[in-house]
């Protein structure tokens, strides 16, 4: 409660009135999916940065609802399921409904987190679905041949250079990373399975096909319930109910882009590390366009 709230609520009447207001509590969830936090301290999703947003917006004593805000091109499915995962066992200790409003782009992973949700709104010119998984890279053959270095690397088993961009690709280690896809792929129909079952279309074969909609389209396919807007369906639903952004923590360091303890002669790396994820990131993006 605010300064305000404090001083109006112990004023006859005023103070019940506001005391008894709902509240529907937003998370944010904007960002590449990444298990590396940023240096920045924004522009990523994971696990440990959004837990403490998450706590705070299911802790509201009034709550009604929880709302989750969603603008990610996806990335690393460990840390989609893991979110999403905390959401389902947060909305059941506290028995409240979660509404998911898609923005810009609910992508891969970014659709992932969607599901978590109860009901799931796009506005007509989101991108939504794109269930698949994709993994990228780079075949540098002969580059060090070239330059003049020598790279030198000891391992010991005989899987443990796999797809090294150095050496030229072998079939067996495609065909190696085409099967861990594969099963990415099955756990990520599943997921979507269970959580829209039968609202998914039948009239549609190509839902988990890796394919992008826009909001329009996925509604067809049952991918997302219907068009709406965040404050249009909230106001519309929960008439009554105050609106509170769920901010998560950030440490003063973490935004300097320096760890926790570490010394200050880190900051350049920091800051290098910084440019090459965000180099990572708008390539993520930049897939849909963005």
């Amino acid at each position: 409660m605010s300064v305000t709230e404090k001083l109006v609520s112990r004023l006859p009447g005023l103070g019940d009135r506001i005391d008894r207001k709902p509240v529907v509590a937003v998370i944010k969830l904007h960002g590449v999916i990444t298990p590396t936090p940023s240096p920045l301290g924004r522009g990523s999703i994971n696990l440990n940065s959004v837990e403490s947003a998450l706590t705070r917006a299911f802790d509201h004593e009034r709550l009604v609802a929880v709302a989750l805000q969603v603008n990610s091109p996806g990335g690393a499915p460990t840390q989609s399921a893991l979110v999403a995962e905390r959401v389902r066992q947060l909305a059941a200790r506290k028995n409240v409904p979660v509404i998911a409003f898609c923005e810009d782009v609910a992508a891969s992973g970014g659709y992932w987190l969607a599901c978590a949700a109860d009901e799931i709104y796009a506005h007509s010119t989101s991108l939504v679905g794109s269930i698949g998984v994709i993994s990228a890279g780079f075949g540098l053959t002969g580059l060090l041949e070239r330059v003049g270095v020598e790279r030198r690397v000891y391992t010991a088993g005989n899987n443990k250079m796999r797809l090294d961009p150095f050496q030229n690709e072998k079939p067996e280690d495609v065909e190696w990373l085409v099967g861990l896809q594969g099963q990415l792929h099955k756990q990520f129909v599943e997921w979507v399975t269970e959580r829209r079952g039968d609202r998914l279309s039948e009239d549609h074969d190509d839902v988990f096909s890796g394919e992008v909609w826009t909001g329009a389209a996925a509604v067809e396919r049952g991918l997302v319930d219907n068009l709406g807007t965040l404050r249009g369906v909230i106001s519309q639903r929960y008439p009554d109910a105050e609106i509170v952004i769920a901010e998560p923590r950030r440490p003063l360091l973490a935004k300097l882009g320096v760890g926790g303890g570490a010394a200050v002669s880190t900051l350049g790396a920091g800051i290098l590390g910084a440019a090459i994820q965000a180099v990572e990131h708008r390539a993520t993006w930049s897939r849909f366009g963005l």
